[in-house]
């Protein structure tokens, strides 16, 4: 195979996983573009080499491409109360080593196939996500520099769809209560909600995750 047609299948799974990466690390998602691309890449190298020294055995090694990978699927889950998230993320992890695999071995069409429908996916997914269908869910932590009334933090959850109390603890000798909440709603929302937090008096520290 010559070192061009190499060259250029590197490239292209390079440039394709780069702009998947970055739009998962825009949406501040648990993997970003680092990730992607060595994962595309890596498989891509494994396809090409599989394409030079056993064409016709190729299939075995995109097996074992796609098992090993799932270890680095579950690296991207994130238990959060009594769910988890983060499938999204851990399935286009798994997809995007089939589709490095198959740029590695020349099936440039199933792969172009597969990334578009990867696109598809990913947009509508934000879409749905500004609809308030699919809302973000995230703990919070507040801690204030005073004992106050819970009914004055729980006007700001106006703009979540939902929240629960996870924990509250009250400190006598410094007379600050550290509360932690999980909050669901559309990220729009919640940004908002952040901003009417940090104009209260009484908060010392927040921290959302």
């Amino acid at each position: 195979m010559e070192i061009i047609t190499i060259s250029l299948r590197m490239l292209a799974t390079f440039l394709f996983s780069l702009l998947i990466g970055v739009e998962r690390q825009k949406s501040h998602k648990p993997v970003g573009f680092g990730t992607f691309i060595f994962v595309a890449l890596g498989a891509s190298a494994l396809g090409t080499f599989a394409n030079i020294n056993n064409p016709e055995n190729e299939l075995t090694l995109l097996a074992a491409v796609v098992t090993g990978i799932g270890f680095l699927g579950a690296g991207a889950l994130i238990k959060g109360s009594d769910k988890v998230f983060g499938f999204t993320t851990a399935a286009t992890i798994w997809l995007f080593a089939i589709f490095g695999f198959m740029i590695g071995v020349g099936e440039y069409l199933l792969g172009v196939i597969i990334y578009i429908f990867v696109w598809i996916v990913l947009i509508l997914d934000k879409y749905l996500e500004t609809r308030d269908i699919g809302s973000h869910q995230k703990k919070l932590t507040i801690v204030t520099n005073s004992i106050i009334n819970e009914e004055k933090i729980n006007k700001l959850f106006e703009y979540t769809k939902r929240h629960k109390v996870l924990s509250i603890s009250i400190s006598k000798e410094t007379s600050e209560m550290q509360l932690s909440y999980l909050i669901q709603g559309t990220k729009e929302n919640l940004n908002k909600m952040l901003i009417d937090l940090f104009k209260q008096s009484w908060l010392k520290s927040s921290k959302i995750e």
